[in-house]
């Protein structure tokens, strides 16, 4: 699952919300569409706190310039602002927050950003904790997680069909393990190749006996 594209606010709002937009948040977003990401942050940056809602998107779309330019801290900076002037309820700002963490290798401080989102019913952001709890070794909680992540439409959401059904491989459960891994494969239209070679390894195995951690170990996780 490619996180970067999910950074970005996807604008779609009604006629009377977009004669209220900002007209600097405006020529940032066209900026942002051409990758012009300095440029960008120019423009956003003439957003005034007196513009409220526009105020604080800009500031999280100033984060994911940053993050854009590899400038990292100063995306994490930005991330956080954003989330502040939200009062904490700002599950996307706090979704790239933790990812700029892990980035950063602070893997305690971006599970703490991950479950803000999550607790905002954010699928990205509960699909990451799967991973971090997956790494762990906690197959368990993992695989809840992914259940839970799957259960939120989104472009997380055959990564996660994924992933659970490599949990429930290794807590026992092959039957049901195959059905995600057919439900993600469809989901992807076909494209997610981590589906596809568990999938093709499940059939492949069919008059088999085998060890749940055998299996395990040559399946696929989608990062």
């Amino acid at each position: 699952m490619n996180i970067r594209i999910l950074l970005f606010i996807a604008i779609s709002f009604t006629p009377s919300l977009l004669n209220a937009q900002s007209s600097a948040f405006k020529r940032g977003q066209a900026l942002v569409t051409q990758e012009s990401y300095q440029a960008a942050i120019a423009e956003y940056n003439k957003v005034s706190p007196g513009e409220g809602e526009w105020y604080a998107r800009a500031i999280y779309n100033i984060g994911v310039c940053h993050y854009e330019l590899w400038q990292t801290e100063e995306a994490i900076t930005f991330y956080t602002r954003a989330i502040e002037l939200k009062q904490g309820n700002y599950a996307r700002a706090s979704f790239a927050l933790g990812v700029a963490l892990e980035d950063q290798g602070r893997p305690t401080e971006a599970r703490a950003a991950y479950e803000q989102a999550s607790n905002r019913q954010f699928g990205p952001a509960t699909y990451r904790l799967g991973l971090l709890e997956a790494q762990a070794g906690e197959f368990e909680k993992a695989a809840a997680l992914f259940k839970e992540a799957a259960s939120h439409p989104g472009k997380h959401a055959p990564a996660s069909h994924n992933n659970y059904g490599v949990m429930l491989v290794q807590l026992g459960f092959f039957k049901e393990a195959e059905k995600e891994f057919d439900t993600a494969l469809k989901a992807s239209k076909g494209r997610l190749s981590e589906a596809a070679h568990n999938l093709n390894l499940c059939h492949s195995l069919t008059s088999r006996v085998f060890s749940s951690g055998w299996l395990y170990s040559r399946l696929r996780l989608s990062s």
